[in-house]
């Protein structure tokens, strides 16, 4: 019951204080953070439901350009000008996320985001498994894509991307891949991968304040 919210809380790295939000269903994982708006210094962790999430998210595209946010252990409310939304919080510890965010990625692999997602789209339409399985196949400048389906066939897309390391192969959910394609704001995404069980590392090169996380399938 604690995945099914977005722990808030307070963080300091380097010195400088943020305000972090975490949200994870076991298989993947994402962080946004922000520097700490007055205030928010020694603000308890709370983990708002996601009912309450996309409710505020809804209200925040008619906001103005500012919100307050008040935090307790129990409660949480939102202010948008003419609109309030108070809510109870999840009473639960969230798990420690921190642990599982690759350090040591060191396959960079540098790609067109919207080629990306358009390519892993277009093979992911012949897939009948639940986890619409993709295998992407890295080799120095290129990456291949592949479904295969007893029934329907197999479906393959190459694309050209940045990357000059030594050759590997991981199987990813493909809409767990088109999520995160939804979310980068540049024309680039960035790919950072382990070993062949490692959690892969997504980031925006445009916006150093996000990360994801992605389990591959075995």
């Amino acid at each position: 019951y604690y995945l099914n919210g977005l722990y808030l809380h307070s963080v300091v790295e380097g010195g400088v204080a943020k305000l972090r939000a975490v949200a994870t269903d076991g298989h993947r994982l994402a962080l946004a953070e922000m520097i700490a708006p007055e205030g928010s210094a020694g603000t308890p962790g709370v983990i708002v439901p996601r009912k309450t999430v996309n409710e505020a998210r809804r209200l925040l595209e008619d906001a103005g350009e500012t919100v307050d946010l008040a935090l307790s252990p129990q409660k949480v409310r939102f202010e948008f000008g003419g609109a309030a939304l108070t809510s109870k919080v999840i009473d639960g510890n969230f798990p420690d996320y921190v642990r599982v965010i690759p350090r040591d990625n060191d396959r960079v692999m540098m790609v067109d985001n919207k080629l990306f997602a358009k390519a892993v789209d277009r093979v992911a339409t012949i897939s009948a498994e639940k986890s619409r399985s993709v295998r992407m196949a890295v080799d120095a400048g290129k990456c291949v894509l592949t479904v295969r389906n007893m029934e329907a066939g197999q479906a393959v897309e190459e694309l050209e991307l940045d990357y000059d390391g030594d050759a590997f192969e991981l199987s990813f959910n493909a809409r767990y891949l088109l999520d995160i394609t939804d979310q980068i704001s540049g024309g680039t995404m960035e790919l950072r991968f382990g070993g062949p069980n490692d959690p892969a590392l997504v980031l925006d090169p445009t916006d150093a304040d996000v990360q994801y996380i992605l389990m591959p399938l075995r």
